[in-house]
């Protein structure tokens, strides 16, 4: 299957996939579909094929949100234009492809403006600036782009690019340019001063925007850096003041997305008041992690792994993510969500649905969703009995006194919220029927770490059982182990001889280091998301039908944990969570890979 990608932006793991229908000869349309993470694509082409035989001049190209964006320049001599563009997309050979070079899409005629609403918080500073910058850097932006900050703070144009500038950094083997390459991007960055709700504050924004457009076709990018209960005052600012009048408009919106299922429902339907479900970006940073993007790689183009992925060969499931600081002052906003709402319910659950899902008819983001739609589907409600909830209390280490979370100044004293949560979920379908999957998620904890552990099952009658190191059963068994962050990692344990004339087995790691594999720096989550955005590629963005499916398992225990005002287990700071974690496993005969000898 052919790619197609700038020469310059590298083409990250999005597909590319293309259709072609058309009606007789009556001058209906043929489409022409083309979605492919490169600048050059994510389109859907529109070509009047009367008006390719009849003018070549009037060809037509269409953007995905029906704007009219450039003329195509058809191969000199060539009358069939559209033949010839159909014949070198459905085809995947070089030559083929090289017919395509003749269609020039003349992107002067378009522009991509950026607008970072709530640009003056930490996630803006430290995420979304840098990732626009590591884009701009990589030439993954497109040639006409202008970037806006938009917050209620009193700021020029030079303020903001002087508080953008201190968190800039460069490509670790693209320094030499790398000042040039800042102050250029930093040229495009603009601000503007408003007020959220307010509808004449977006119109001299937009009146900006247009002023930088200059005439060009406009498609704007709208990123809420903002707390969600401002969202739908922002958007409808936004919708009736400043989106494009020729291009496409899309919004990012980040997590939380509600409370529970009742709040996200009315979430979803404030925001579709004013926009369409397809301009809506509901993003989890989490999927836009390179492992996590690996998932589906790993499983479905290599032939060893998929006919294991099923109950038949797989014992248990861990997911498990876990950070070595507390709330540190930042408590307010994290007792308000706790760590079930804050990572499980999204993170973990995201990564779930992607682990567990069945082979999708494509790699169009439609079929993907779709796929993990059935598998969240399948899912029992989460019951309190399979859930631990705890609370980190201070502790004294190497001469260091660590706080414990209500000891944090912005937290209530009487806070029961959950900084831990250990939960044991199952789907109920034919591949994965009673393989636990176990969900570990907490703050204050002995390390920083997100993984994926798959442990399979025993060797039956396994002949060399007495001959390997130790005797439990969990030491016997191989296991995948998907290291999401940090230093990441895929690596398999497998028993081995160990060398010599006795006959002694131990388990080994075949690993796969990437910092040792690939010379290139990972690139952050939010670089991929931002582009995936930009060029209207939704594979990795939650939809509104997965996002209720997400909400109705855990719901119920939610409402059931507030009411019931159920006190978290303690645990010291820097440990490694509560003792009932363990109980829970050992519950479904299994043991937390992250806290084994080996690790």
């Amino acid at each position: 299957m052919a790619t197609f990608s700038s020469p310059h932006c590298p083409s990250s793991s999005s597909s590319f996939y293309s259709s072609y229908s058309s009606e007789s000869r009556n001058g209906n349309l043929g489409l022409v579909k083309i979605s492919s993470i490169s600048k050059k694509s994510a389109q859907k082409i529109s070509v009047s094929k009367r008006q390719a035989r009849n003018n070549p001049n009037s060809n037509v190209v269409r953007m995905q949100d029906g704007a009219v964006a450039t003329k195509i320049t058809p191969v000199e001599g060539d009358i069939k234009s559209v033949e010839t563009l159909k014949d070198g997309i459905l085809s995947a050979t070089s030559q083929e492809s090289n017919d395509l070079s003749g269609f020039d899409v003349k992107k002067d005629e378009s522009t991509v403006s950026i607008t970072v609403v709530g640009a003056s918080g930490d996630l803006a500073k430290k995420k979304i600036f840098p990732a626009l910058f590591a884009l701009y850097y990589e030439d993954c932006l497109p040639k006409h782009f202008t970037i806006y900050g938009y917050s209620r703070s009193k700021m020029t144009d030079d303020e903001l690019r002087t508080m953008v500038s201190k968190t800039l950094t460069c490509r670790i083997d693209k320094r030499e340019n790398c000042g040039e390459k800042m102050e250029e991007f930093l040229q495009r960055c603009f601000y503007q001063s408003g007020q959220y709700d307010s509808r004449d504050h977006f119109a001299e924004l937009d009146k900006n925007l247009r002023r930088h457009e200059a005439g060009k076709i406009a498609n704007r990018l709208f990123y809420l850096s903002i707390p969600p209960n401002i969202f739908i005052d922002a958007v409808r600012c936004a919708s009736s003041s400043a989106s494009s009048a020729n291009g496409w408009t899309r919004v990012i919106v980040e997590k939380p997305f509600g409370r529970d299922s009742e709040s996200s429902a009315a979430l979803t339907k404030g925001l579709k008041q004013y926009l369409k479900e397809d301009q809506i970006f509901r993003i989890d940073h989490y999927l836009g992690k390179e492992l996590v993007e690996n998932l589906s790689v790993l499983r479905f183009s290599n032939l060893i792994f998929e006919p294991l992925w099923s109950r038949q060969y797989i014992r248990n499931v861990q997911l498990i993510f876990s950070e070595d600081f507390g709330t540190e002052g930042r408590g307010g906003y994290f007792d308000h969500y706790g760590i079930i709402r804050d990572i499980m319910q999204n993170h973990l659950l995201q990564i779930l649905a992607l682990f567990a899902m069945e082979t999708p008819v494509s790699l169009d983001a439609e079929d993907i969703r779709n796929e993990k739609v059935k598998v969240l589907r399948s899912m029992r409600p989460l019951q309190l009995d399979d859930v631990v909830v705890g609370q980190y209390q201070s502790h004294t280490r190497g001469g260091v006194t660590y706080p414990g979370y209500t000891e944090d100044k912005t937290v209530p004293k009487d806070s029961v919220t959950p900084t831990f949560a250990a939960a044991a979920l199952f789907i109920d379908n034919a591949r994965w029927d009673g393989v636990p999957f176990l969900m570990k998620a907490g703050k204050a904890l002995h390390n920083r770490r997100a993984e994926i552990r798959v442990q399979f099952r025993h060797v039956p009658g396994n002949l060399y059982g007495r001959n390997l190191h130790g005797t439990k059963l969990d030491q016997s068994t191989n296991e995948l182990v998907i290291r999401v962050q940090p230093d990441e990692a895929i690596y398999l344990k497998i028993n081995n001889k160990v060398p010599g004339l006795g006959m002694r087995l131990d388990r080994s790691t075949l690993n796969l280091h990437y910092a040792a594999r690939y010379a290139k720096e990972i690139p952050d989550a939010y670089e991929r998301l931002l582009l995936d955005a930009v060029e209207g590629e939704r594979r990795l963005f939650i939809r509104s039908d997965e996002l209720d499916a997400a909400w109705s398992l855990f719901t119920p225990l939610l409402k059931e944990l507030e009411q019931k005002k159920v006190n978290p287990e303690n645990y010291p700071y820097g440990s490694r969570g509560p003792v009932g974690a363990h109980y829970l496993a050992a519950k479904y005969n299994v043991q937390w890979g992250d806290v084994s000898l080996e690790e």
